[in-house]
């Protein structure tokens, strides 16, 4: 007589044979593999066992093409964040039932409309922690060594040593703290940095399992040495870090963000670095993506830039690639993982009947 595992086993082996063996019936498409990270992936190939997959490696020019390429879809997945699933939008994809996204943030997902319409949505949460979290450090520590004036200097022939600021005793505030924040929290504290956070939900608690502490706003903004934002992009956080904010920061601060631009009020960011009120920034996110030449960022000395590639280590894109997978695999199956915060659970419609 087979023991309940041996059961359990055998009755999931058989849903997903049957998964499989049905998967014409499911169309996915990912939209926006650009630049291309999900493409010839063992994740996308797994993913192909269960499903039809479309999948675009070049940006859509309008929003007439993204639809154009979500027509007939039951699941998406978002890998961009410039790709803007808006109301209209999704009113236009009558099949749609599940948004999976590759990243934690969906700020450019209209949440409300996509429960309304009955799409699921789905993230990755920490799939990408630790490598933006190395990456927050290294910007703070490039930024704080002026890494590139330095750089500059020496490449124009001239042998200049400017100021420099050393971290070890420094007050690191954090803005946030999921994932992404706890793990600079333990990088920062490794140089010798002390750690505080702003975080909507503080706890005592979480301040003496993570060995930080929690204070207010107006206190970080105002005492710490640097200013890590890592905070999810949402309608109550845009424009958190804005002109006042920069009057309360020290002079002598260094901001930092690889969370979302829409965070940080951008021409008030270039007027405190311009003015003298902040001594430096170091960004990973923009406005505009990619960041236009003429961006007035690009022309200020005091201001370390990269790419919007802080999460783009071999390691999170792997991780990253399988757990988009995995949620979409457990939807085809009627199940739901990694739902949204907010989202209204339901399940899936394309669930294959019994």
């Amino acid at each position: 007589m087979s023991s309940k595992g041996e059961e359990n086993k055998r009755t999931e082996a058989e849903e997903n044979d049957k998964v499989k063996g049905e998967k014409s019936m499911f169309h996915v498409v990912v939209p926006d593999d650009f630049p291309p990270i999900l493409s010839g992936t063992k994740a996308l190939k797994r993913l192909e066992q269960y499903a039809g997959v479309s999948v675009h490696t070049e940006k859509a020019s309008t929003r007439e093409d993204l639809a154009g390429r979500l027509q007939r879809a039951q699941v998406v997945i978002n890998m961009r964040a410039y790709s803007k699933f808006t109301e209209p939008l999704l009113k236009l994809c009558p099949d749609l039932k599940l948004i999976a996204v590759l990243g934690v943030g969906t700020d450019n997902i209209d949440l409300t409309a996509a429960s309304r319409l009955g799409i699921q949505v789905s993230n990755t949460p920490g799939f990408s922690a630790i490598s933006v979290a190395e990456h927050a450090l290294t910007l703070m520590l490039t930024a704080a060594r002026k890494i590139p004036e330095h750089e500059n200097e020496l490449r124009a022939g001239r042998w200049t040593r400017l100021p420099m600021t050393q971290l070890h005793g420094k007050t690191l505030g954090i803005v946030g703290f999921g994932n992404i924040g706890r793990q600079l929290a333990s990088l920062a504290r490794g140089i010798g940095m002390k750690v505080w956070v702003w975080t909507i939900h503080p706890s005592p608690g979480r301040a003496a399992e993570f060995n930080i502490e929690f204070v207010e706003l107006d206190r970080l903004l105002s005492e710490s040495d640097i200013i890590s934002i890592n905070i999810r992009a949402s309608e109550k956080t845009r424009g958190l870090i804005r002109r006042e904010a920069f009057q309360k920061m020290k002079p002598s601060c260094i901001l930092v963000n690889t969370a979302r631009a829409s965070i940080v009020d951008s021409p008030a960011l270039i007027e405190a670095l311009q003015t003298g009120k902040l001594t430096a920034a170091a960004l990973d996110v923009y406005d505009q993506e990619p960041l236009p030449s003429t961006d007035p960022l690009l022309s200020l000395p005091n201001v370390v830039l990269s790419p919007h590639n802080a999460g783009m280590t071999p390691e999170a894109i792997e991780r990253g690639n399988e757990m988009v997978v995995e949620n979409v695999i457990a939807f085809l199956q009627g199940r739901l993982i990694n739902l949204v915060t907010g989202q209204v659970p339901q399940m899936p419609q394309v669930r294959l009947n019994a």
